[in-house]
């Protein structure tokens, strides 16, 4: 009803503004007489001049319904075939998001100028039509209409909504041609869909030979860099703009904080975090869900619950980042109590909220709450179950032992199942050693993922553990012959400021000698307190003693054992891995938290554990 009332009154000052519009249906009509001309035309450009003001408040409100009866009103005065009257309706009906209206419109108009093709490109691109917006182009090109900077950076953000890296490079040979790839808004295009497309080197040389660059233009090849997983170089670019004194904008800040995040680089986030603080820009929600973001993937979920604690009025973003975190942390029930509590203050979650809530369940294995939660998603909340929560209820079931059920879920949901699904379902039967489910699994991912040379890897492990020695020959045999590739064990570690990475048996570290010096030394403490190699956990078919060493020289181990030796005595150590972490290493790090009176956070792909006194938070459930 009060959207009703507040409709009844835009539309009765648009009336009011407008009467006098009404007021002359005879003046098409009638012929004026030579002593009238000038009053009859002056009447007529005040007209037109106050309705479009109208339609550009209308535009700016995103008033729809406002628009449209001032668009029959130019149609009943008779003013409908006026090019720059057109082109602010266009405006007006694309701003409102009825892009065929503005596309009606435009086909219809008798004459067209610059700004109309450029208006109704934009509104083919900003909705996601690019095919339409670059046959637009096209027969821009044929009826021999010029173009300006405008009309290029727009088809080339066509170009990158949907990766046509073909397409692209024509557009940026034609502004080579044209001479408009020096203007900022036609390089920033073109760097940005380069980015997109994954050829970052083709976007930094766009980028390094534009003389003129804008907030936008550093902001796009600092996202570029972290969208192609190149951190570093995001981190060098912005301390760059820095070091020139140039603003950061929301973007390029939220873009550096998950450089950080993705990297575990912790000093980093917090001087990004204090730039943050001095551009002045610390309320914006988004940047704010990149700070949590940061903190809990760095592994200091303390932090990020102390920034999320401080924003006073919070939005669901912001509540499933801190949800994310927490989940992440295997703070389950943490977790927990924030979905509850997001409620009692009136925020309604959604799908994004659930996936969360279902992956804390899957953590500690909390089988009835997760049926629960997904059964509480459809029936109270509304959102429809889409791949992701069916993945984290799988995830549950496979991980709590309940194999059969968990395939039957697969089978039974709307979709077709996704390459984790079967994963996490491999993974299980990995665990509980159940090699009949273990081979349709593997067959699945073979047909999704043939070069995944983990997914063969986690087969031979399965045999390996039920002593099928000759299909493990078969297994690494046919790997080593295949293009497949396993992706190899690796750490890292930030010491001072800088991040050190070891792989699995490392040689090139510098201090590598010393290393392995102390980690013997450690092992030997650790056997005087009952620790023994866990073997079980390496399936390479070698004696037992190369079994032991094979394990000793995990990437883990070499980074837990460099933190212990450089950083200050009950300091935290935070190591962050490529894979999964093993039973041997879980086992390992359980112990060196007594042994060395420190907590040991080691992020995996799946989760952080956090060991301390020698137990940890994951409950021995991952």
């Amino acid at each position: 009803m009060r959207m009703l009332k507040r409709q009844k009154i835009v539309c009765s000052r648009f009336i009011l503004q407008s009467r006098h519009v009404v007021a002359i249906p005879n003046a098409m009509a009638e012929r004026p007489m030579p002593s009238e001309e000038l009053d009859w035309v002056g009447m007529r450009a005040t007209q037109l001049y106050e309705l479009q003001l109208l339609l550009q408040n209308c535009a700016r409100n995103r008033a729809a319904i406002e628009g449209m009866a001032c668009h029959a009103q130019i149609i009943r005065v008779g003013l409908g075939a006026d090019t720059i009257t057109s082109n602010m309706l266009m405006n007006m009906y694309s701003k409102c998001g009825l892009v065929d209206s503005a596309r009606k419109l435009f086909d219809e108009m008798p004459v067209r100028s610059l700004v109309s093709w450029n208006t109704i490109i934009g509104s083919h691109t900003q909705v996601g039509e690019s095919e339409k917006a670059l046959v637009l182009f096209m027969q821009m090109q044929k009826e021999g209409t010029s173009v300006s900077e405008f009309t290029v950076s727009s088809v080339v953000c066509a170009c990158a909504a949907k990766c046509c890296v073909f397409e692209c490079k024509q557009l940026h040979g034609f502004a080579l041609k044209t001479m408009l790839d020096s203007n900022v808004f036609v390089g920033t295009a073109l760097l940005d869909v380069y980015a997109k497309c994954g050829l970052v080197k083709d976007a930094i040389l766009v980028f390094e030979s534009m003389p003129e660059r804008s907030d936008v233009t550093w902001s796009s090849m600092v996202a570029g860099y972290v969208q192609n997983e190149l951190y570093e170089e995001a981190l060098v670019l912005f301390h760059r703009a820095q070091a020139m004194g140039l603003e950061h904008s929301q973007f390029t800040i939220s873009s550096a904080l998950s450089a950080c995040a993705a990297r575990a680089a912790l000093f980093e986030g917090n001087q990004v975090h204090a730039v943050l603080c001095k551009t002045g820009i610390g309320s914006n929600i988004f940047v704010i869900s990149s700070l949590i973001d940061m903190y809990a993937k760095c592994g200091v979920i303390e932090e990020a619950f102390i920034v999320f604690s401080k924003v006073k009025e919070k939005n669901v973003v912001l509540w499933n980042a801190m949800l994310s975190g927490f989940s992440r942390h295997v703070r389950s029930l943490e977790a927990m109590i924030l979905f509850e509590k997001m409620q009692q203050m009136g925020i309604c979650p959604n799908e994004i909220t659930y996936v969360s809530v279902l992956t804390a369940c899957s953590h500690l294995g909390l089988v009835e709450k997760g049926r629960k939660y997904f059964d509480l998603m459809i029936r109270e909340h509304n959102v429809s179950p889409n791949v992701l929560h069916y993945s984290c209820m799988a995830d549950i079931l496979g991980r709590a032992g309940l194999l059969h059920e968990a395939k039957d879920l697969i089978d039974r949901m709307p979709f077709d199942p996704t390459a984790s699904m079967w994963g996490s379902l491999l993974a299980s039967c990995r665990i509980y050693r159940n090699l009949e489910l273990g081979e349709v699994a593997a067959k699945h991912l073979f047909e999704i993922e043939p070069l995944n040379a983990g997914n063969h890897v986690l087969l031979s492990d399965i045999y390996a553990a039920n002593n099928r020695w000759e299909e493990v020959a078969r297994a690494r045999k046919f790997l080593k012959e295949s293009e497949a590739k396993k992706e190899r064990g690796m750490s890292w570690i930030e010491i001072r400021h800088q991040v050190h990475s070891f792989m699995v048996g490392e040689r090139n570290h510098p201090r590598i000698v010393e290393i392995y010096l102390k980690l013997e030394e450690l092992v030997g403490e650790m056997k005087k307190i009952g620790y023994k190699a866990e073997t079980e956990h390496d399936f390479h078919d070698v004696e037992e003693s190369r079994k032991q060493e094979l394990l000793r020289h995990h990437s883990e181990k070499l980074a837990l054992t460099f933190g212990i030796m450089v950083l200050p005595h009950g300091a935290p150590i935070r190591i962050m891995k490529n894979l999964r972490i093993c039973g041997d290493c879980h086992s390992f790090m359980k112990l060196a938290s007594i042994i060395t009176e420190r907590e040991i956070i080691v992020r995996d792909t799946n989760r952080f554990h956090h060991f301390k006194n020698g137990h940890c938070s994951c409950g021995e459930f991952w």
